[in-house]
């Protein structure tokens, strides 16, 4: 089994651009040396999502989102121990 290769945005970018240039996916896909479905992929990905596709690993698409989930995780995180607390208070005195 090979190694699995990574390629940045701009040449994912570029790629796209020849093959929209070109008009010819497979061609421009041969041309770099990468298989035509990943092209395709590709083209798809930019459509879709514009300026946002291809963040790379570990980079969320969306910064606000992503900021907003640790958020809620730690709020809900402190209500559970409130709620443990006032559980533990309340308890009647033997």
């Amino acid at each position: 089994m090979g190694t699995r290769k990574n390629y940045t945005p701009e040449f994912k970018r570029e790629a796209v651009r020849l093959a929209r240039a070109s008009n010819n996916v497979a061609a421009t896909a041969r041309d770099l040396g990468i298989d035509h479905s990943l092209l395709i992929r590709w083209k798809q990905q930019l459509d879709h999502e514009g300026e946002r596709a291809f963040p790379g690993n570990g980079n969320p698409r969306d910064q606000e989102l992503a900021q907003l989930k640790r958020e809620n995780a730690r709020l809900r995180e402190e209500n559970d121990i409130l709620k443990k607390a006032v559980g533990v208070f309340s308890k009647s005195p033997r």
